[in-house]
């Protein structure tokens, strides 16, 4: 298995248990999990030089510190 399948899964992984600890009201791990996940899905996209994935993920992230900012 290449590394970054190594990287995808864990990823994936990482934001299959933040969607857990949402519902299951745990914060802030879920926002922890989050933005574990996020920046593991970056370097996927960076390692792929998949743009749309790269922008995506830095759309997320934004989105998820403002919201946990202004909570």
């Amino acid at each position: 298995m290449e590394r970054v399948d190594v990287i995808k899964w864990i990823a994936t992984v990482v934001q299959l248990i933040g969607y857990a600890l949402t519902g299951m009201n745990i914060v802030p791990w879920n926002i922890a999990a989050f933005v574990i996940g996020i920046v593991l899905w970056f370097v996927v996209g960076f390692m792929w030089r998949d743009r749309a994935l790269m922008v995506v993920h830095i759309g997320a992230f934004v989105a998820l510190i403002a919201g946990y900012l202004n909570s």
